[in-house]
């Protein structure tokens, strides 16, 4: 019998991300390469989030008004950017520590937002829905994508957006993504991904539609070893960005 606190939750995964303390917010530390991709990710989030809702005229915070969940939000590195950006946030992660990590950080640096320990099925069950739901670096950490992908958009305000970041399943991202990020350079310790759990942009689209989901946009994001920084491409065989939208009326 599994011992997962949820569907979607893996327990070693979640051990293996709790176990990094205050480290979260170390940008030299284990999560360093989240560091780097964090502001390619939020410029991507926050222009999709003014094209979506038409906030190209508006003066002030972008996302200002806006009630955001951070899924699988660990240390905070993407919820307290967002709420710095005007959102409502609430970040939920089922590792305790990476939440205390969280909220810590976010007292010191004095950021607005909501932090719970909590998978994404217990928000499912409960009444609150979200203008965005976003899943930064989760999918491929989960042990039901497709099941995954249902609950965000459950979550989700009729006009709602889904944003997420992952890993393509290719020949190409174990190369770089297990091979060389983990065992080469050790950007991140090794076994941190498995390869077999990364999800392809095809099967992404395909849960989102079978969740009732318009699929928006797919980009890929590639490091630039000369810069040291990480920009949007049309590439999407390693890390790719992926957004859909929930109609304003559901499927029936």
């Amino acid at each position: 019998m599994s011992t997962d606190p949820s569907p979607s939750v893996i327990s070693a995964e979640v051990a293996r991300f709790d176990a990094l303390g205050d480290s979260w917010w170390d940008p030299a530390g284990p999560m360093a390469p989240l560091h780097r991709l964090t502001p390619v990710r939020l410029a991507w989030a926050r222009d999709c989030t003014v094209r979506h809702f038409r906030r190209e005229a508006e003066t002030g915070p972008p996302l200002a008004g806006l009630a955001i969940l951070d899924v699988g939000c660990g240390g905070g590195l993407f919820a307290e950017p967002l709420s710095r950006l005007g959102g409502d946030v609430t970040g939920i992660d089922p590792a305790p520590a990476a939440i205390g990590a969280a909220r810590r950080h976010a007292e010191e640096s004095g950021a607005r937002l909501a932090y719970r320990v909590a998978a994404i099925e217990e928000l499912a069950a409960e009444p609150g829905r979200f203008d965005i739901v976003s899943a930064m670096e989760v999918v491929e950490h989960v042990s039901d994508p497709a099941r995954f992908v249902a609950a965000a958009a459950s979550l989700l305000k009729p006009g709602g957006m889904f944003l997420a970041a992952t890993l393509n399943r290719t020949l190409r991202s174990f190369a770089l993504a297990i091979v060389g990020a983990e065992y080469v350079l050790r950007w991140l310790e090794p076994g941190t991904h498995r390869w077999e759990q990364f999800v392809t942009p095809e099967q992404f689209s395909a849960a989102a539609r079978a969740a009732g989901l318009r699929v928006m946009e797919r980009r890929g994001v590639s490091y630039q070893p000369l810069r040291g920084t990480w920009q949007l491409t049309a590439d999407l065989s390693v890390n790719y960005l992926f957004a859909a939208k929930k109609p304003m009326i559901s499927r029936q």
